[in-house]
This record gives structure tokens, C-alpha cells and sequence, in this order.
């Protein structure tokens, strides 16, 4: 949730500290703070964005040091202040200069404030970070690593820290369980980041913290563990990223670069995956399992947010290609009742960064209660792709803004080849599996086509974007982009959105319907279009604004809307694959359009790595 960077080197610290913040702002803004050792120890705090930190430390002398912490901070426990932000010391009057920044919950945080407080620490923060850095500065010997070692076996629930200590000027000391932390291996120089953007910028070669692991890293050298002090050796691998990747380049938002690069990274997203001309479906990530998903009885489908509505287009896509029952769970109240998870049950984890608390926890239920499990993630190397038996990565980039558009996109393209994989090893038969794939192929094109509709769908936005109340309607696979759609605009614009079945509207809903209030509906040639005709109608007779998503060649249904947005005509089980980038764009638009930071909305972060 939060974003940490932590570097030792022969580098000015502060700067790459800022940079690396920067580029992980994307985690969380609510507060910013560094800590650098330079002939002792010098910290800084700001509320709100890093931009104010940096102006706060810029001309400052004292933090000209080669060894330093920073944190961006997502508010858990306690409100966003100064007090709260990160780093949190030891104690002010007797600690021994040790600062902590920490990305994760420490849950048992209130009996071990109890304890400390019994030993006399006071405490100054909210949080329960400032908790951990006591336990630490309590357990200090004159071994920062053994104290962090013994610590964290006293502590309950997820984390990903550096530590600092003025007494110890030429160590950091870093750690996780459940918060993802990589350590970036440069020249006699470390950096030590919540995920690989804020790396990638000054060396290639990285290694993953495993869970209850810690690192003692030197300028010269390094070494890693478990808690229990047992030596191990990590594998340094190249970085996925290229430092392009993560720049803006020439687009105003990471948002719309996203938007527009949806077409490249399906094309990669499908690569050496998609054989048109034999009609098959390769997939290696789930190649030595593939007769266990052959004999699959049951699909479940875990996810959060956006990735809940790709898996639920999944849902779609695994019982009409092949016909396998179904169904779709929220992560987060998958594991808090009794979930039944019957023999020949594959549950299949959705999830853009791969750590996603609830959904990880999700999938460990799953696992426990006897599910093969597989992952559909982004971020190679990341835990659920590690807690899963088997999975494929969306292969779609890094995707910064906060608001996921690429992602999703890429998520439901993996849905649909794993159910055709499967479909073929059921009932998928080789003609349908043909024209299917031969549609898919063409989808990048077919997303271009949409997306040089820009101009037009901001023209439209902007005759309703001061309506604070929008609704939009689906059926069948386009009901989860209305969804999608209400969520986009609820995220960057901060306007009121329901997304439902186009035939729910009347069971309620309609009575929040009058003159002029923007009702989006999906209205794509398909099985159910006449009856969404009729959806149309009904807001229309109540003076509702209809904005409709329609088939290129569909003149008929301008009698039935305001405005209409045309996407190529595609099979139905691939519309949502077009259908969601007008609506993203009217999410885009209408947030510009209201004055919106629409890669940082407030409240929310890229990556929820807390329950």
C-alpha cells in the first residue's frame, strides 16, 4: 500500500531517494518523509506529496549523506499528519537513533504498545509502525540486524521495512512477510524499493525478500536470512522493466499513456500464446497441469476491484467455452465464511500486482481447502504468482496509474485463452476455436479503431460532466464493464456511478432517473441486444441522457439514445475487450474535464497490500 525506498552507496542519497519516491507515489500520498545518516541522523516529514518533502529538504545541507530511508505513506492507522508519516524512531529520549519506515499492518501492534509502554517507551504517532520501531530500539544490542531479527519473530501480521540506525552508520537493514520488497544490486551500491520502478533507473539486476526474510546490505556487500538468523542466497535476476516504461513520455497522465497503449501490450499479452492457423492456445505457465484442468469440475474466480470484473467476465468466458461451472468470489469474503471447495475445484487468483492482501489470502484458503490454484498477475516474481501452483502473467507492462486500465484489459485476454484452453479439452470445437482466435487476433486493430474516437467521446463527456449521478448498464459479458465503467468514473472523477444489469435498473434504481442524468449502456449486437433496446426506452421515457456503446453498422439504434459510441463488430465473448475502452475514456475525460488529479485520486492507492 505504501511505497518505501532505502539506499546505501557512494551516491547523494537524497536525490535518489525523491526519485525513487516519485516513481512509487502511486502506492500512496497522503504523507512524506526521509531520513538520511550524514554525521548523524537528519529526518524530515511532510503531509501530502512528495513534491512538498523535496521542497523542504532541497537546500538543506544536512542531508547531503550516502545512506538513507524514505516513505510515501497510504494512511492504515492513524490520520494523515506529520506525526503519523513516516520514518518512526525508537524513542526521542532513549533511543538509540534507529528510524523505520514500513509498508504492511502490524496487528498485534496494541498488546506490544502495552508491553513498551510497561518498559517505559512513549510513544508520539497513531500508528503502529512507531510500535515496531520501539520493539526494535528495545531489543538493540549494538546489532541492528539481530535486533530487527528479533523483533519481527514478536510480531504478527505484514511488512516490508528499512531500518537505519545512527549508531550503526554503514548498515541498512531491510525485511518482509506479505509486503513486497525487492533489493536492487548495483556497484558497492544498493537500493532497496517496494517494487522495481523505483530501481529500474539505476541498475537492472534485483533479488526478491522472501517472506520472513531479512537483508543486511553494506556498501560493499550483503547478506541475507530468515528471522531465525538461518543464512540464505537469494537469486539475482534481470529487472522485467525498462526505464521507458515508466516514464510519461508525451502523454499529460500515466492514465491515457495506459489507455493507448492498450493495443501494444495486448499484442504482447498474446504473443506466442494464440495459434490462428491451428487453432490452439499455448500456454507453459499451465502446460504440466493441463490435465488436471481437463478434468476440472468447478472454476472459482477470486478478485478485488477491477480484477473482480475481469473474473467476472471469466465467469462468462469458463462456462459458455467450456462449460465448466463457475464462480465468481470477492478475495475478501472468500476466506471469512465457509467456502465449499469441492474435489476437481480450480481456483484461479486475478490481480495486476500479484499482492493483493485479500486476494493472497483468498488463495491460501483456497490451497488449504484443497483447490489447485493458479494466477492471472502482472508483476513477475510477485507472492501470488509464488503461492500459486501454476499461472500466466498478463505480460501488459507496468501500469502506474492508479486508476487500472491496461491490466484489466490484459486480465480478461488470459481469462479468455485459459478458457479456450480448456474449452478445447471439453467441448470447444476446432471451427469455433478458429474463428474465435482469429477474432482475437484482431483485437489491437479493432482497440485503435476506438481509441481514435478520443476527441469525439471528450466532446460528448462534456455535455454532461456536471452531473453528480451516472448510471450504467449492462447485459451478459458487458454487464461487468458497466461495472468497470461506474468504477473508473467513481476512482478519477469522483462522480456517483452505479454499474448493474440493464434489466435490474427497473427493480428500483429507475427511481433515481431524471431529466438529464448520463445513463451508459453497453448495446452491442448479441444475444440479449432487443431487450437492452428495451432498457434504452424505459430511461429515455423518464428523460434520462442515454449514451450508447454500440456495433459499427447499427444506424437504427441513434433513434434510441442521445449519443452513441461505435466499437467493431466482434464475437460476443470478446466485446468486453473493446466495449471497456470507451467508458475508461469517459472516465479519463470527465475527471480532466472537472480539474481531477486523475493519476493520483484521493484515498486510493495502486497496490492493497493490507486487509
Amino acid at each position: 500500500m505504501c511505497g518505501i525506498v532505502a539506499y546505501i552507496g557512494s551516491k547523494p542519497a537524497r536525490e535518489l531517494l525523491l526519485e525513487g519516491l516519485k516513481r512509487l507515489e502511486y502506492r500512496g500520498y497522503d504523507s512524506a518523509g526521509i531520513a538520511l545518516l550524514n554525521g548523524g541522523l537528519h529526518v524530515a516529514k511532510t503531509i501530502g506529496r512528495v513534491a512538498g518533502l523535496e521542497e523542504l529538504v532541497k537546500d538543506n545541507d544536512s542531508f547531503n549523506g550516502t545512506i538513507g530511508i524514505a516513505h510515501t505513506r497510504w494512511a492504515t492507522h492513524g490520520k494523515p499528519s506529520e506525526e503519523n508519516a513516516h520514518p518512526h524512531c525508537d524513542g526521542v529520549k532513549n533511543g538509540h537513533g534507529i528510524q523505520v519506515v514500513h509498508n504492511g499492518i502490524i496487528e498485534n501492534y496494541s498488546s506490544l504498545k502495552t508491553y513498551l509502554k510497561e518498559k517505559g517507551h512513549e510513544f508520539t504517532s497513531e500508528t503502529d509502525t512507531e510500535v515496531l520501531a520501539h520493539l526494535i530500539g528495545e531489543l538493540y544490542d549494538g546489532d541492528l540486524e539481530r535486533a530487527v531479527q528479533s523483533a519481527l519473530r514478536e510480531v504478527t501480521g505484514a511488512y516490508a521495512i528499512a531500518v537505519v540506525c545512527e549508531q550503526e552508520p554503514d548498515v541498512l537493514v531491510a525485511a518482509r512477510k506479505g509486503s513486497p520488497l525487492i533489493v536492487g544490486v548495483g556497484k558497492e551500491e544498493y537500493v532497496v524499493a517496494s517494487d522495481s520502478s523505483a530501481i529500474v533507473a539505476h541498475t537492472t539486476q534485483a533479488f526478491l525478500l522472501d517472506d520472513e526474510t531479512v537483508a543486511r546490505l553494506t556498501r560493499d556487500s550483503f547478506r541475507t536470512t530468515t528471522v531465525d538468523n538461518v543464512e540464505l542466497t537469494p537469486e539475482i535476476k534481470e529487472l522485467e522493466y525498462s526505464l521507458e516504461q515508466i516514464e510519461l513520455g508525451d502523454f499529460e497522465h500515466f492514465m491515457l499513456k495506459e489507455i493507448y497503449e492498450q493495443p501494444s501490450t495486448l499484442t504482447t499479452c498474446m504473443q506466442g500464446r494464440v495459434d490462428a492457423i491451428d487453432g490452439k492456445i499455448i500456454l507453459g505457465g499451465v502446460a504440466e497441469f493441463a490435465d488436471q484442468l481437463a478434468k476440472a469440475k468447478r472454476i472459482l474466480l477470486l478478485g478485488q476491484g477491477t480484477a473482480l470484473h475481469a473474473a467476472m467476465i471469466g465467469e462468462y468466458l469458463f462456462e459458455g467455452l467450456a462449460g465448466i461451472p463457475t464462480e465468481v468470489e470477492f478475495a475478501s469474503e472468500f476466506r471469512y465464511r465457509n467456502p465449499i471447495v469441492e474435489e476437481g475445484t480450480i481456483a484461479i487468483a486475478v490481480s495486476q500486482s500479484g499482492e493483493t492482501a485479500d486476494t493472497l489470502a483468498a488463495v491460501q484458503e483456497a490451497k488449504r481447502r484443497g483447490a489447485m490454484t493458479l494466477g492471472a498477475v502482472n508483476v513477475v516474481g510477485s507472492t501470488i504468482s509464488r503461492e500459486t501452483d501454476a499461472g500466466v502473467y498478463l505480460r501488459v507492462g507496468p501500469e502506474i496509474g492508479v486508476a487500472s486500465t491496461k491490466a484489466f484489459i490484459g486480465q480478461v485476454a488470459v481469462l479468455t485463452m485459459l478458457a479456450t484452453y480448456v474449452g478445447r479439452r471439453h467441448h470447444l470445437g476446432k471451427e469455433d476455436t478458429l474463428e474465435l482466435l482469429a477474432s482475437l487476433g484482431e483485437m489491437p486493430a479493432h482497440i485503435e479503431t476506438v481509441l481514435a474516437q478520443s476527441e469525439y467521446i471528450l466532446h460528448l463527456t462534456k455535455g454532461v460532466v456536471d452531473r453528480d449521478n451516472w448510471l450504467f448498464l449492462g447485459r451478459g459479458t458487458n454487464y461487468p464493464v458497466a461495472l468497470e465503467g461506474a468504477l473508473k468514473l467513481k476512482e478519477i472523477s469522483y462522480i456517483h456511478a452505479e454499474g448493474m444489469p440493464a434489466a435490474e435498473m427497473k427493480h428500483g434504481p429507475i427511481a433515481l432517473i431524471d431529466k438529464g442524468m448520463p445513463v451508459v449502456i453497453v448495446a452491442t449486437k448479441g444475444s440479449q441486444y432487443d431487450k437492452v433496446i428495451g432498457n434504452m426506452e424505459e430511461v429515455r421515457s423518464r428523460g434520462g441522457h442515454v449514451i450508447a456503446v454500440a456495433t459499427e453498422g447499427d444506424e437504427a439504434i441513434r433513434a434510441h439514445c442521445d449519443d452513441v459510441i461505435y466499437v467493431p463488430d466482434v464475437p460476443e465473448p470478446l466485446q468486453p475487450l473493446l466495449t471497456v475502452v470507451p467508458l475508461q475514456l469517459i472516465a479519463y475525460h470527465a475527471a480532466v474535464l472537472r480539474g481531477k488529479d486523475v493519476d493520483k485520486p484521493r484515498n486510493l492507492a495502486k497496490s492493497v497490500t493490507v486487509e
